[in-house]
């Protein structure tokens, strides 16, 4: 990395100008003087050190003056109106766009991590999250008669762990219907809540080629086949295999299931799992499902450490633009702490950031480790105050 640039220019020229060029005219995108990639720095520095408004981005990186605005790549003092003005008419799929392809750059760099799990395959965990909004703001996402909010829809790939798939939606659709949208990878594990117990869902999954593991609900009528052989000590109480007793759900999912009651050693709560992958050992299936946490753990990364609670714009347009704007800094920073082999979390990667985003240091050098005896010199002269 180039010394001479600031520490925010060094990280967001990990996505090519030919990149944002490209995506622009796909969607017909032309502009004179605040392009995307201008659009993409403002939003981007609002992201890393958490703005409050369009008119506090406004105000912090003006006041860097016309020279350092020049360097960080900005032609001309920043206006909020244009800045407002690019999020609410600019197609938010070309954020969209630039997202998953960053997605893919960082899923393959993540591809051998390890999960504590003797399987090849790729697992997914499956949730949404709710964001509350105004509803005199956003009257379109009306979530209730004095409530607004929006839903965002999340594929999570668990090596990583990096979205794969975000769909943001009125809070009032129900989770199930997302998977509709889906297109599910052969092979792979698909890791739900009860919220996706549903039988039509659950076998276009198993249509596909592809495994899930999710939670029973309570009303389950199964009719059991035969019963497997389970570990001492385990925690498994039973697996068996069988299928769904009522009519209707055995018709929707006509293939051999599983049972497996688990009670959780740590806490003693007994958990009921369904999967339709057959010989993976009744200890891994509660594995897998005891990892979908990690996309609760995404869930909380991302509303506290981005801005995605507070929108800088109110209309679908402004607010899928700076959803997937923060997606986009959240992968980057998750490509730039594996390519750079950074010591401790993406957590302390963003926290550095956001207080360097002017400074003309190289990341590497930024990011590495503080040395052991930093804290430990100090002034002789300097009197203990205890």
């Amino acid at each position: 990395m180039n010394s001479g640039r600031y520490t925010l220019t060094q990280v967001l020229d990990l996505v090519e100008r030919k990149t944002l060029t490209r995506l622009a005219e796909r969607y017909n995108i032309r502009t004179r003087h605040f392009g995307c990639r201008q659009q993409l720095i403002c939003m981007g520095f609002a992201q890393l050190t958490w703005r409050e408004s369009l008119r506090d981005i406004e105000e912090c990186l003006n006041a860097k003056g016309p020279a350092a605005l020049y360097h960080l790549g900005l032609r001309e003092p920043v206006a909020r109106v244009t800045l407002a003005e690019a999020n609410e008419q600019r197609d938010w799929r070309l954020w969209q766009d630039l997202a998953t392809g960053l997605i893919k750059r960082a899923r393959r760099l993540y591809a051998g991590e390890d999960l504590g799990l003797e399987l090849d395959e790729t697992i997914y965990a499956l949730d949404s999250t709710t964001i509350d909004l105004s509803l005199q703001l956003f009257p379109w996402a009306e979530f209730r008669s004095t409530k607004a909010g929006v839903k965002l829809h999340t594929q999570l790939d668990l090596r990583g762990p990096i979205p794969v798939q975000i769909e943001v939606r009125a809070a009032r659709s129900h989770d199930v219907l997302w998977l509709d949208t889906l297109i599910f990878e052969p092979g792979a594990f698909y890791l739900l809540d009860r919220a996706y117990m549903d039988f039509t869902r659950l076998a276009k999954i198993a249509r596909a080629g592809a495994f899930f593991v999710t939670r029973a609900k309570d009303n389950l009528r199964f009719s059991r086949f035969g019963s497997n052989p389970k570990t001492f000590g385990s925690g498994v109480s039973s697996d068996q295999v069988g299928q769904p007793t009522l009519t209707k759900a055995r018709e929707a999912f006509p293939w051999p299931l599983r049972r497996i009651r688990f009670v959780d050693p740590d806490t003693g709560k007994k958990l009921v799992f369904l999967t339709n992958h057959l010989e993976v050992p009744a200890e891994t299936v509660a594995a897998l499902y005891k990892n979908r946490w990690q996309i609760e753990l995404f869930f909380r990364w991302i509303k506290q450490h981005l801005r995605i609670k507070h929108f800088f714009g109110t209309s679908p347009n402004a607010v899928k633009t700076q959803v997937w704007i923060a997606v986009s800094i959240y992968v980057l920073i998750a490509i730039l702490h594996k390519e750079l082999k950074l010591p401790g979390s993406l957590h302390r990667t963003l926290q550095i950031l956001s207080v360097h985003p002017f400074e003309k240091i190289p990341l590497h050098q930024l990011l590495t480790e503080t040395p052991d005896n930093f804290m430990d010199t100090h002034d002789p002269n300097q009197l203990w105050l205890w």
